[in-house]
């Protein structure tokens, strides 16, 4: 978790990411990708306008290294040039609760009221006694959840006291990992890195109209030719019955030839059946197109499946 100071820290942020920063309202958060020169994506973060004086920025912890640097080395170039910027690294926690009792349990510990604060906005708060937290209406589940920013020496103590409620659970990663894929999300370091683009991604939408138009993001150029030539692989849903599709196997055509990758894979266990994300060559990538997998050496049908698999629920104040 970062937070960026300063008149400026809007230009250096757009100088970063894809997404449009500037039309972000005071509280209101977006999704949004780092990119490199090559049009590749070096992370996905979640960025917030706060509406204190800065910039609120998560990002992925196991990228956390290469994401500091590269912000800490635009941030200097800028203020060499005389740009008004500066980053804080916060240490604060990060405690997820997600789920469809998520707003009822949580609204016991808050005097703001949950109802008035829809999917992808901040507010800076007090959680069951705990000053100073960020609760963000976001998560990775695709359902109804929450974000906490806690400090540090007070997390065990709300974790704690979450847990005290009989409906809430520790969740490990590999629920988590079933969850979002379920909602078509990508994994960052599986369905994403540094190779991939966010056209190839299925991921276009993060890119603001204005930022298409100014190309003033890394990678623009790359980005905006196969926005119009369309790019050659695309990340598709996969379902398929028998054993699971798990990451690296191959994804075969009609012929037999190799046509792809799988990048996650799990069996749903919403849906019954084995789901899972790859990309395949474009011509493939129709939904309703049957490929194969090759599952230890053995290939079973697959079929291209529009995504979410599970219909998301997040939360939109009326």
């Amino acid at each position: 978790q970062t937070r960026v100071y300063g008149r400026d820290r809007v230009r250096f942020m757009e100088s970063l990411v894809v997404g449009d920063i500037a039309e972000l309202k005071p509280g209101q958060a977006t999704l949004t990708l780092l990119t490199n020169e090559r049009g590749g994506i070096v992370d996905d973060l979640i960025v917030t306008n706060t509406s204190e004086d800065h910039l609120y920025v998560v990002s992925n912890a196991s990228c956390t290294d290469k994401d500091l640097a590269i912000m800490r080395g635009r941030a200097v170039e800028l203020q060499a040039a005389g740009s008004d910027v500066h980053l804080e690294v916060s240490d604060n926690a990060l405690l997820a609760l997600q789920g469809p009792s998520m707003a009822r349990v949580l609204q016991v510990g808050l005097t703001d009221d949950l109802a008035k604060l829809s999917f992808m906005n901040s507010i800076t708060t007090t959680v069951f006694g705990v000053p100073g937290c960020r609760v963000t209406r976001c998560g990775y589940t695709g359902e109804d959840g929450v974000e906490i920013s806690v400090p540090m020496g007070r997390a065990v103590e709300l974790a704690e006291q979450l847990l005290g409620v009989p409906e809430v659970w520790l969740a490990g990663l590999a629920a988590r990992d079933s969850l979002r894929l379920e909602a078509g999300l990508c994994l960052y370091g599986n369905d994403i890195d540094e190779t991939t683009t966010p056209a190839e991604a299925g991921l276009l939408w993060t890119l603001g109209k204005r930022r298409r138009t100014a190309m003033d993001f890394p990678g623009a150029a790359i980005i905006m030719r196969q926005v119009k030539e369309k790019p050659k692989h695309k990340r598709v849903g996969l379902t398929s019955v028998g054993p699971p599709i798990r990451p690296h196997m191959a994804i075969l055509g009609p012929e037999g030839t190799l046509v792809g990758t799988v990048t996650s894979g799990c069996p749903s266990p919403s849906l019954g059946k084995n789901i899972a994300m790859g990309y395949v060559e474009a011509a493939h990538s129709r939904a309703g197109t049957t490929l194969t997998v090759e599952v230890r050496k053995k290939q079973h049908p697959a079929l291209v499946t529009k995504m979410p698999f599970v219909p998301t629920q997040y939360y939109m104040a009326k």
